[in-house]
C-alpha cells in the first residue's frame, strides 16, 4: 500500500455482485467531500460515457458480433481473463438482456462458492462450448483492472495502484472468498490495499456524513443494526454504542452474520420463474428454458422490478423473451407483471412478518438455480430473527439500511415493521442517502478513520487471545498474544518472548480466549495459568511452515511472534525469523463462531491412551532397525492394531491420521517384502480415505504423491498392484486436477495398451486389472466432464457383455450429477447422460436393483438446469423407480434437491467414510 501521506488520494472501492462503485477524496485535505468517481465505460456500441455505477458484468460476443470500433475504449487495454473481445459494464447488461448464454454475471457470489473450482474457467455457467469462459477471479479481476484503466486515464500523474486503497468485502465473507478477492485485486495491479467489511463500510459512510451531529443523532442509541442486502448477498453487523466521559458517543462492531448468497439476485431469479411459468402456461408442450435463457429472462425482470418498486410505479410492464435464430421476433413471448403481484412476491416471500423466535429453515425452501448455493430460507426476516438470538437475543434500537434492494421504501418499511413487532416500539432508522454508493463512501471515511480525521468503529479485540505453549491443548501454561481492547488493524510484538518454530514438518498451534474483565488486563506477553480463569480453547490451526528462497526445511529456528486482530475478523499470527526480521511466516485464525468452539477439545487430542502402542505395531514392522518379524506378523498388522484400538470401522479422523502419519514415515518399510507393501498399501489408504478432511491432509496427500512416480516395488506381484490402486482410489478426493490427470494416463494405459507396448511398459507404471480400473476411473471427479464421458463410454461397452453391478456402480459415479468431491463445472454433460439414461431404462431394474442406483444418480437434481435432464425422462425415472419399490430416498433425490442419506453416500463412494466425517453430496 502506498505509504500514509504519500497517496495523492484515499480510493475505496466496492466490488459488488451488481455493481461496482469508487469513490475517493484527496488526501491530506481536511474537510474535502467525498466523491463518486464516474467510471468510462460502453454505454452502446461505439459510445463511451462516465457511469456512477460499473454494472459488474461481461458479455462476450460472438465472433463477427461487433465490429473492433464497437469496443473502443479511450485506453489501450487487453483483458486480464484473457478473451479476445469482451463488453464490461453497461453494454455488457444491454446485450445480456438480448442474447443468451453470454452474460457473465454474479462473479462475487461465485468466489464464496466452496464446492467449484473458483480460479477455474466456468462462467458464463451453462453456456455452450464455443462460448469464451473465464474463472470467477478472473471475471472479479476484469472489473478491477477496468476500474484502474478508467482512473489512471483520468489522474495519469496519480495512478490507482499508488493510492491509498480500500476495498469492500461481505462482512460474513471466509478466508477463501478472501483470499480469492485479494488474487483478483494482484490479478488487476492492485496489489496493495486493504479489506474492510461493507456493513462497516455503510456505518462508517453514515459517521461521515453526520459526524458534527452525532451526540444529537444518536443520543438514545445503545445497539445498532446494520442491514446489508446487496445483490447477491444479505450481510448483518451489530455495533454496541458507549458514551465516554464527555458524553461523546464510541462505538464497536460485536456481532457478524453468517455467509449468505440470498439477496436482489434472489428475488430477480424468483420473478423469472414466475415469467417462465405463465410462459409455459401459454405454449403448446410446456416450455423449460435452458440455463442461458433463463439468465437472460432474470436480467428482464431486474429491471422490471426495479421500475415496479420505484417511485411512482406504474399499474404493470410487460416482460419479453424475445425468440432465437430465424424466428426471433415471431417466437418471442410476453407477460404481464402487475405492480402488486411483484411487491407480494419480494416483500412477503423476502421479507415476511415473521416472529422474533422463529429460526431460520434448514430444509429446501429457497430458489436454487445456476449452480449456486443460494440460502435455502428465502427468508431475510427469519435469518435475521436467528442472528439476533445467536447474539444473546438483545433487539437493536437502531436500525440502518444499505444495499440497492432497500432503494424500494416497501422493503425498507417492511424491515422497520418487523423490527418494531419484535420490539413493541418502532426503532430508529438511520437515513441512508444512497445505499448503492453509501458502501464505497463508507471505504474512504474508513480510511480517512484510520487517519484520525474521521469517527472510527472502534472498541478493539472483545476478547484476550492467548498461544497455549506445549504440544497439546491440555496444557496449562499459555501466553497472551493479544490482550481485550487492542485496536484493528495494528500490530502488536512480544519482543521479551522466543520460540522455536520447526520448518517442513506438521505443527498445530492451540489458541485460547477469554473475555474476563478484571481489574487489571493483560499485556501482551503475559502468561497465564489456564486452570485460573474462564478461558474457551479453540479450534487448532494446522500447518506445513517452509524455508524461503534457500529450501532449508526440516530445521528449527528461533523466532518472535507479532499478531494483529484484522479488520475483517481474523486474527493473524506472525512469526518473525530472529536471524532475519524480514522472513515472516503468517498463520491466520478465524475466530468466527468461537462460541461454540470449546465443543472441538475432544477431537483435538490424541484420540486413542493407545496409539503409543498401536505404532509400537507400526514400527515393528516397518521401522528403520530391523526386527524379527515373519510373513505372518505383517499379515496380521490390522488385527493387531484392533485388538488396541477396537474395529477400524470405527477408527475416526484423527487417529486415522496419525496412523497413517506413522506409516508414511516408515514409507521405506513397504519394500522389505511383497508381503510388507501390500500391507502398507492397504493400510496408508485406508488411514487417509478419502483424501481429505483433516487440516494437514494437503500436506499428506503431496508427501504421499512423492512416491507416485518411483511406482511399487514389487509390480510384478499382482496383490501389490491391486493394492497400490486401492490405495489411490481411497485418496482420490485430495489429489488435483493435474494429479488425476495422470492417473488417467496410467488407467488408458493399462485399458487400451497392445501386447507390444505391454512389452515396453515402465517398471514405475504399475499394471492395473479391468477391475481396478474401473473403480478408478469412477473416483476422478476432477478430471474434465469430457473425459468422463469416455470413462462411460467404456463403461457402456463393457456392460453389453454383462451389467455387471461394479459396472453399474462406476457408471453412478461418473456420471453423477452432484460430485462427491469434485467441482460442479466438470460433470459429464446432460445430453450424455440422458443417452446413458436410455440404456439403463432398457434393463430389467426388478433383476438387477443396480441399474436403478445408478439410474437415480444419473437423474439426481441439483436444481442447476446446465446440469438436470430433462423434466419428461426426469418424470419417467421416477416413475419406475416406484414401479420397481426402490427405496424413498432414491425418489427423492430424482423429484428434488436433497442431501444424500449415509447409506446412499456410503454406496456411492465405495465405501465408509470415516465417523464423524460429512460429505455435502
Amino acid at each position: 500500500m502506498a505509504k500514509a501521506g504519500k497517496a495523492t488520494y484515499l480510493v475505496g472501492i466496492d466490488l459488488g455482485t451488481t455493481n461496482t462503485v469508487v469513490a475517493y477524496v484527496e488526501a491530506g485535505r481536511a474537510g474535502a467531500p467525498i466523491e463518486l468517481f464516474g467510471i468510462e465505460q460502453l454505454v452502446a456500441p461505439g459510445e463511451v460515457a462516465p457511469r456512477p455505477m460499473l454494472p459488474s458484468l461481461r458479455y462476450h460476443p460472438a465472433d463477427g458480433e461487433l465490429a473492433p470500433g464497437d469496443l473502443q475504449l479511450p485506453w489501450a487495454q487487453q483483458d486480464v481473463a484473457g478473451v479476445s473481445q469482451v463488453v464490461l459494464g453497461a453494454l455488457a447488461r444491454q446485450f445480456g438482456a438480448q442474447v443468451p448464454g453470454r452474460l457473465v454475471a454474479s462473479a462475487k457470489s461465485w468466489l464464496s462458492h466452496g464446492q467449484v473450482d473458483r480460479q477455474a474457467a466456468i462462467l458464463p455457467w451453462g453456456a455452450e462450448a464455443e462460448v469464451p469462459k473465464v474463472s470467477p477471479v478472473a471475471a472479479s479481476a476484469s472489473y478491477l483492472a477496468h476500474v484502474r484503466a478508467a482512473w489512471n486515464a483520468r489522474f495519469p500523474q496519480a495512478p490507482l495502484e499508488q493510492q491509498e486503497l480500500v476495498l469492500t468485502i461481505p462482512a460474513s465473507f471466509d478466508e477463501g472468498a478472501r483470499a480469492l478477492t485479494l488474487a483478483a485485486a494482484r490479478q488487476a495491479g492492485l496489489a496493495q490495499l486493504r479489506l474492510v467489511e461493507e456493513p462497516q463500510a455503510a456505518f462508517h459512510d453514515y459517521l461521515q456524513r453526520h459526524r458534527e451531529t452525532l451526540r444529537d443523532q444518536l443520543a438514545q442509541s445503545r445497539r445498532i443494526l446494520v442491514v446489508d442486502v446487496g445483490g447477491g448477498t444479505t450481510d448483518f453487523s451489530l455495533i454496541d454504542v458507549e458514551l465516554d466521559d464527555d458524553g461523546e458517543p464510541q462505538f464497536s462492531r460485536t456481532g457478524v452474520g453468517n455467509h449468505l448468497i440470498l439477496g436482489g439476485d434472489n428475488m430477480d431469479l424468483a420473478l423469472a420463474h414466475l415469467v417462465e411459468t405463465r410462459m409455459a402456461a401459454g405454449s403448446e408442450g410446456g416450455l423449460r428454458l435452458s440455463a442461458a435463457r433463463l439468465s437472460q429472462l432474470m436480467e428482464r425482470c431486474r429491471a422490471a422490478k426495479e421500475l415496479l418498486l420505484s417511485h411512482d410505479a406504474p399499474a404493470s410492464t410487460s416482460v419479453t423473451l424475445l425468440g432465437g435464430g430465424s424466428r426471433l421476433i415471431g417466437a418471442s413471448r410476453s407477460v404481464e407483471l402487475t405492480r402488486e403481484e411483484v411487491a407480494a412476491l419480494v416483500i412477503d416471500g423476502f421479507f415476511p412478518l415473521v416472529d422474533a423466535h422463529e429460526t431460520a429453515r434448514k430444509g429446501r425452501a429457497g430458489i436454487i438455480e445456476f449452480g449456486l448455493p443460494y440460502a435455502q430460507d428465502a427468508a431475510v426476516t427469519r435469518h435475521l430473527a436467528s442472528f439476533l438470538q445467536q447474539h444473546g437475543g438483545e433487539l437493536p434500537d437502531t436500525v440502518l439500511l444499505n444495499g440497492g434492494v432497500f432503494r424500494a421504501d416497501a422493503l425498507a418499511q417492511r424491515l422497520a415493521d418487523t423490527l418494531a413487532h419484535w420490539r413493541g416500539s418502532a426503532p430508529h432508522v438511520l437515513h441512508n442517502d444512497n445505499p448503492d454508493v453509501a458502501v464505497a463512501r463508507g471505504a474512504v471515511a474508513y480510511a480517512l478513520a484510520r487517519r484520525g480525521e474521521a469517527p472510527r468503529i472502534g472498541g478493539g479485540s472483545p476478547r484476550s487471545y492467548y498461544l497455549v505453549l506445549g504440544e497439546s491443548v491440555k496444557e496449562h501454561r499459555a501466553v497472551c498474544i493479544l490482550p481485550r481492547g487492542a485496536a484493528s488493524g495494528e500490530e502488536i510484538g512480544l519482543a521479551d518472548r522466543r520460540f522455536a518454530l520447526r520448518l517442513g514438518r506438521p505443527v498445530r498451534f492451540h489458541l485460547a480466549t477469554s473475555n474476563a474483565r478484571g481489574a487489571i488486563p493483560p499485556k501482551a506477553g503475559d502468561l497465564v495459568d489456564l486452570r485460573d480463569g474462564d478461558f474457551l480453547h479453540l479450534p487448532p490451526l494446522a500447518s506445513v511452515l517452509h524455508a524461503g528462497a534457500d529450501g532449508n526445511d526440516k530445521r528449527d529456528i528461533a523466532v518472535q511472534l507479532a499478531t494483529v486482530m484484522t479488520d475483517v475478523g481474523t486474527l493473524e499470527v506472525h512469526c518473525v525469523s530472529e536471524e532475519d526480521p524480514a522472513q515472516r511466516w503468517q498463520l491466520e485464525f478465524q475466530l468466527r463462531g468461537e462460541a461454540q468452539a470449546g465443543e472441538s477439545d475432544g477431537e483435538i487430542e490424541p484420540v486413542s491412551p493407545r496409539i503409543r502402542e498401536a505404532v509400537a505395531k507400526i514400527e515393528r514392522i516397518f521401522g528403520g532397525k530391523a526386527q524379527k518379524t515373519d510373513s505372518r506378523d505383517v499379515r496380521q498388522l490390522r488385527q493387531h492394531l484392533e485388538q488396541g484400538l477396537g474395529g477400524r470401522e470405527n477408527w475416526d479422523t484423527p487417529l486415522l491420521r496419525q496412523l497413517f502419519d506413522a506409516l508414511l514415515a516408515r514409507a521405506r518399510g513397504r519394500r522389505r517384502s511383497a508381503e510388507h507393501e501390500r500391507v502398507w498399501l492397504n493400510l496408508a489408504g485406508y488411514c487417509l480415505r478419502p483424501g481429505y478432511g483433516d487440516a494437514l491432509d494437503p500436506w499428506r496427500i503431496e508427501q504421499l504423491w512423492a512416491l507416485f512416480d518411483t511406482g511399487a516395488q514389487f509390480h510384478k506381484d499382482s496383490q501389490v498392484c491391486s493394492e497400490w490402486w486401492t490405495l489411490w482410489r481411497r485418496v482420490a478426493g485430495g489429489l488435483s486436477s493435474e494429479q488425476q490427470l495422470r492417473l488417467l494416463d496410467d488407467f488408458a494405459y493399462n485399458l487400451q495398451a497392445d501386447e507390444g507396448e505391454r512389452s515396453r511398459r515402465p517398471v514405475t507404471l504399475v499394471n492395473g486389472s479391468d477391475d481396478d480400473m474401473l473403480r478408478l476411473g469412477a473416483s476422478l471427479e476432477r478430471i474434465p466432464g469430457a473425459y468422463k464421458a469416455e470413462v462411460g463410454a467404456w463403461l457402456l461397452k463393457r456392460m453389453k457383455k454383462s451389467p455387471d453391478l461394479h459396472s453399474l456402480w462406476a457408471l453412478a459415479r461418473v456420471g453423477a450429477r452432484q460430485p462427491l468431491h469434485g467441482s460442479a463445472h466438470e460433470v459429464v454433460d446432460s445430453a450424455t447422460v440422458s443417452d446413458w439414461l436410455a440404456v439403463l431404462l432398457a434393463m430389467d431394474w426388478k433383476k438387477t436393483e443396480a441399474a436403478a442406483f445408478a439410474s437415480a444418480h444419473l437423474a439426481r437434481m441439483t436444481g442447476d438446469r446446465s446440469r438436470d435432464i430433462d423434466a419428461t425422462l426426469r418424470a419417467t425415472v421416477i416413475a419406475r423407480l416406484k414401479g420397481v419399490g426402490a427405496p424413498a430416498s432414491w425418489v427423492a433425490m430424482v423429484a428434488e434437491v436433497v442431501q444424500l442419506d449415509e447409506a446412499s453416500t456410503k454406496r456411492m463412494l465405495g465405501e465408509a467414510l470415516p465417523p464423524g466425517l460429512k460429505l455435502l453430496a
